[in-house]
């Protein structure tokens, strides 16, 4: 029994290094200037986050200035008081929330599908936010369209 507990710690390791390596978690305890450089680089490029909105990163880029300003007066998260301390932390996680939602919302997602009345397998990509807005999209116009064909009533 222990083996197979200890086989699951090891294997359970790696993974989660993964994960955590995907997207761009913001920790304001050390290298902060290092990390914002990164950030606004990653949102620049447009991959990793390509489906940030203009709302979301003017948000995260205004935290990411707040703690910028709040921890070059003070130097350290140790030196800053309790209130500065909350306000911090608040845009950290501000930042990390809409980062990781803008990281799956990019993802890619590869399928291959048949058209109708054909054989031909063809490979469709999307990013999960273009597949729910198709998705969204698509239900609204079916939605639409019974209201408008629906027989009147009486």
């Amino acid at each position: 029994m222990r083996r197979f507990v200890s086989l699951l710690l090891v294997m359970a390791i790696p993974m989660g290094a993964h994960a955590a390596s995907s997207t761009t978690q913001l920790d304001v305890t050390g290298g902060f200037a290092e990390q914002k450089k990164n950030i606004e680089a990653d949102i620049a490029a447009g991959e990793v986050y390509s489906e940030i909105s203009q709302q979301n990163m003017r948000d995260v880029r205004g935290a990411l200035e707040r703690i910028s300003d709040v921890l070059e007066e003070e130097g350290s998260v140790d030196k800053l008081s309790e209130a500065e301390k909350a306000a911090v932390f608040n845009d950290q996680e501000l930042v990390n929330t809409l980062l990781t939602q803008a990281s799956e919302d990019s993802r890619v997602i590869c399928r291959r599908e048949k058209k109708v009345g054909s054989h031909r397998t063809t490979t469709q990509c999307a990013t999960v936010a273009e597949r729910r807005r198709i998705s969204e999209e698509t239900t609204k116009a079916l939605r639409e369209n019974q209201r408008i064909q629906a027989p009147p009533a009486g």
